[in-house]
């Protein structure tokens, strides 16, 4: 397992980070339809993710409505995992009780949440805190203040971000440099070969801000695991019940051909190739992986042995090109005359 550190921070995390998201979940609710692994398969899921060198595992409080904290934090405990040996992310910001406070990224409802998800994790600190999204009822300014105020509480170690556009990052950024406060270390975004958006505007910001990329869902929802092709699906598949995150299937039936080409030419397969292609793209720090099954987590982790050629990435290039977006054409017309 490489290990690649976080910006500027000198915080190393495994190139893969394990997900949590199929921890918990009832039969009939959005999360059962991910993954309702309880207790004695975290623990057996938790034991392979450490022996693998894992060191990077990710949850959210709203991940089954803080069931999956809770039974990463138990196994945790039950293996004997060493706390400085791991580093552990959560969210806040979805709603998690029928209360007008319950959600958001005001200063009440980030510090009651990170009490909370202590509480369910049994930890003192987590070391990453991510904003999951947007809100828009609450300043900025506010939101990254209250988060420097956690952090300073040592109840949080690094504070990072998920799903919020370009430009609202650079903005907290400059808030907080300007006010001398914790600044964020890294962003949590969707990113796979068939999904490409955040390559528009938010790549190029993490290039020129120090910051680390974790894409969530490489395999798109499922989809880049050969189980999808324009003759049938697996009924078993997630994405067969959950079909989430929103991808044009036309690309991604293409993309599944030529990615079992590569698979069959590298003795792999097409999900081992897809994870590969987003592991060796510009600003990747950790990728997230999740399973349902150890045969599943095995094989994600295995991807780390594969290593495409520049022969290989073009091959997928060609087919998931990313159209240039106004202003970017204009930018790069009007560079050429520094060229």
């Amino acid at each position: 397992m490489k290990y690649n550190s976080i910006g500027n921070t000198g915080l190393l995390v495994s190139e893969l980070c394990f997900g949590t998201m199929t921890f918990g979940g009832q039969q009939d609710d959005m999360w059962g339809k991910i993954g309702k692994l309880q207790q004695k398969e975290v623990n057996e899921m938790m034991e392979a993710v450490i022996a693998s060198g894992i060191n990077f595992i990710d949850t959210a409080n709203v991940y089954s409505f803080g069931q999956s904290e809770q039974l990463l934090g138990q196994s945790l405990l039950d293996l004997n995992v060493a706390r400085d040996e791991v580093v552990i992310a959560t969210k806040l910001l979805a709603k998690m009780k029928d209360k007008p406070n319950s959600a958001g990224l005001s200063r009440y409802n980030i510090f009651n949440s990170v009490d909370a998800s202590l509480k369910r994790l049994q930890l003192d600190y987590v070391d990453i805190l991510y904003v999951h999204g947007v809100d828009p009822m609450t300043s900025l300014e506010e939101t990254v203040r209250s988060l420097n105020d956690i952090v300073e509480t040592g109840k949080v170690r690094y504070i990072a971000i998920c799903n919020w556009p370009a430009w609202m990052v650079a903005k907290a950024q400059a808030i907080a440099h300007y006010r001398g406060w914790h600044k964020f270390i890294g962003l949590q975004y969707y990113y796979s070969a068939v999904s490409r958006d955040i390559e528009h505007e938010l790549v190029p910001m993490a290039l020129d801000h120090d910051l680390a990329i974790f894409p969530w869902s490489p395999l798109a929802g499922g989809f880049l695991t050969g189980k999808f092709t324009r003759t049938g699906e697996e009924t078993g598949a997630r994405r067969a019940n959950f079909d989430f995150p929103p991808i044009d299937k036309d690309k991604a039936y293409d993309l599944v051909d030529a990615m079992g080409d590569l698979a069959r030419i590298h003795d792999s397969t097409i999900a081992q190739v897809a994870l590969a292609w987003v592991r060796q793209q510009k600003g990747v720090t950790s990728t997230i992986i999740g399973a349902k099954t150890l045969e599943q987590l095995n094989a994600n982790i295995d991807s780390t042995q594969l290593l495409l050629t520049e022969d290989d990435l073009r091959k997928i290039d060609k087919i998931s090109p990313l159209s240039m977006q106004y202003p970017g054409w204009m930018v790069e017309r009007q560079a050429n005359y520094r060229k």
